[in-house]
């Protein structure tokens, strides 16, 4: 395999995604621990596979059935579990089971979770806006002040920070890979990721 050969595969088996489900946070043993998250990778199957190695894949989530997730499964010889379908970079050559081996090699993934969805906040929680004073007497304590301008250009200006819904977004973080465990399908990585304890979301090797 010539060294430009080698290169291209390299770059294919750095952009490779895969499901992941948020386990929860823990820490290592060693000295000085290490706070990491936990990510069970989901069982996926490839169902088929298009150019630049993207391929329609399935996986089990929830008990969402109708008559278009059905023509799919039959479509695919797919049990009737695997009723999500998304598309992802995998590194498989045929349809079957995820391969999973890259990730006992990577380094480093990018995660992607939605973050905790926190309802309509005010200024103070959304933004972090310091408000005015808690003392007596005072008419400005949580709110958010004056959002417009003087005579000129007489408008809000766009992107104002205002009240409104907090959390529940996608979030993408970066993380060094700690472990990776095969055979439970378990990824360990440093630090913290977004959302919620049994969250589903997505990473993508970075190198």
């Amino acid at each position: 395999m010539s060294k430009l050969e080698q290169w291209a595969s390299k770059g294919k088996e750095k952009n490779m995604e895969y499901i992941v489900e948020k386990i929860g946070m823990s820490r290592t043993i060693n000295v000085p621990s290490i706070p990491v998250t936990l990510l069970k990778v989901v069982e996926a199957k490839v169902c088929e596979i298009g150019e630049n190695k993207k391929a329609i894949v399935a996986y089990a989530s929830g008990k969402k059935h109708n008559k278009s997730i059905v023509g799919q499964q039959k479509k695919y010889n797919l049990t009737p579990e695997f009723n999500r379908f998304v598309t992802l970079c995998v590194s498989n050559e045929e349809a079957g089971a995820l391969d999973v081996a890259p990730l006992s090699e990577a380094k480093e993934l990018k995660v992607s979770l939605n973050s905790k969805g926190r309802g309509f906040a005010g200024v103070m929680k959304r933004h972090g806006f310091a408000g005015g004073p808690a003392s007596h007497g005072s008419r400005f304590h949580r709110r958010p002040g004056s959002i417009g301008n003087c005579e000129w250009p007489g408008r809000v200006q766009p992107g104002q920070k205002m009240p409104g819904q907090h959390g529940n977004t996608k979030v993408t973080v970066k993380n060094e890979v700690i472990a990776f465990d095969a055979e439970q399908g378990v990824l360990t990585v440093k630090g913290s990721v977004p959302g919620a304890n049994g969250a589903l979301g997505r990473v993508r090797i970075v190198k």
